[in-house]
């Protein structure tokens, strides 16, 4: 069985935007298992999340991942904005 999702984020600033999909992109070009791939990428104003994975397990792990992973990195670039 094949499981899809995707999911469309808007973020603060395009900085923002852009900083993320290139903090992530070795994440997608490598991926850890064989069992999912995933496609981030710019729409239009939003970051879209593009997961695609053997199973319904395998793709919440990834959903999973990659949303905390894009979380983090929001984080970091809010705090140095308000550092700045």
């Amino acid at each position: 069985m094949r499981a899809k999702a995707t999911v469309r984020l808007k973020f603060s600033s395009d900085k923002h935007l852009e900083m993320i999909i290139k903090a992530l992109a070795p994440e997608t070009k490598r991926p850890t298992t064989k069992r999912s791939k995933s496609v981030l990428e710019r729409d239009d104003a939003l970051l879209a999340l593009c997961v695609e994975a053997s199973d319904t397990v395998a793709l919440r792990a990834a959903l999973n991942s990659y949303l905390r992973w894009i979380n983090s990195v929001a984080s970091v670039l809010k705090t140095l904005d308000k550092a700045s």
